[in-house]
């Protein structure tokens, strides 16, 4: 991947930088935020410490797998960025079926295809110099996936091979562009803009689902998308609750 090229393809006036390999660019971009002025997309062909939400790892391979990171800054506190991994969710997923991908969504961060894990994100901030907060926003994706890597995985998971044969370059352009253009919008209107168009592919609208946190079971109920808030709508035994994102584990009830 060469980063003249994504940036010479892309339309958002973002700098872009590619390694061959790192540890986590998340971790990388955290480390330099506080020394940036402007947004900043850090890809690499390789990451050996990937990380998902709540600690876990994030299993990725050269030839099947896109890691990347994009550092952008915000005004205003964290309070303001209520929703904002949900947002991403929505920007990648409508960036995908321009590129004839449909996929569904995961309450609060995940793209699934065909009831497969296919994405991922992780948001992580810092408070930025002189007021502001710098984001983080870490992506995962599914290319390929190789028999050897889904082992290690030790469930299934989803590819989408006919991107796979894109020009990577050209595809990392497109995601860029689809990116840039969400945060912009939910910096001027916040998540309460993409809160239908999240409902139109959430994954397991109307189904019985049970809220997980570290095994125990919390909720219980039919999901029924997500309010204004990015909150997950539950329909219980004893009426509709909110559910903030948090350390909570989302699964279709069996």
């Amino acid at each position: 991947m060469n980063a003249d090229a994504i940036m010479a393809q892309s339309r958002a006036q973002v700098a872009v930088e590619v390694v061959r390999e790192t540890g986590s660019t998340n971790a990388d971009l955290l480390a330099r935020v506080a020394q940036l002025s402007a947004p900043l997309l850090l890809v690499a062909e390789h990451q050996s410490a990937g990380r998902g939400r709540a600690g876990r790892s994030w299993l990725s391979s050269p030839e099947g797998s896109l890691t990347f990171s994009l550092a952008w800054r915000f005004d205003g506190g964290p309070q303001a960025l209520v929703g904002l991994p949900l947002a991403v969710g929505v920007a990648l997923a409508e960036t995908l079926a321009t590129l004839g991908q449909q996929v569904q969504l995961k309450w609060p961060n995940d793209l699934l295809k065909d009831g497969d894990k296919l994405a991922g994100i992780l948001i992580e901030t810092q408070a930025a110099p002189g007021g502001g907060t710098w984001t983080v926003i870490g992506i995962g994706l599914n290319l390929l996936m190789p028999d050897e890597l889904e082992a290690q995985l030790g469930r299934s998971a989803a590819g989408m091979p006919w991107l796979a044969r894109m020009e990577r370059d050209t595809l990392l352009a497109r995601l860029l562009d689809g990116l840039a253009a969400a945060l912009e919008e939910f910096a001027a209107r916040g998540f309460a803009a993409f809160s239908a168009r999240w409902n139109l592919r959430h994954a397991w609208q109307g189904e019985t689902v049970v809220l997980l946190d570290n095994g125990a079971v919390l909720h219980e109920g039919r999901a029924a998308g997500v309010d204004d808030s990015g909150r997950l709508l539950l329909d219980t035994l004893d009426g509709r609750i909110t559910v903030m994102a948090g350390d909570v584990s989302l699964r279709v009830k069996t």
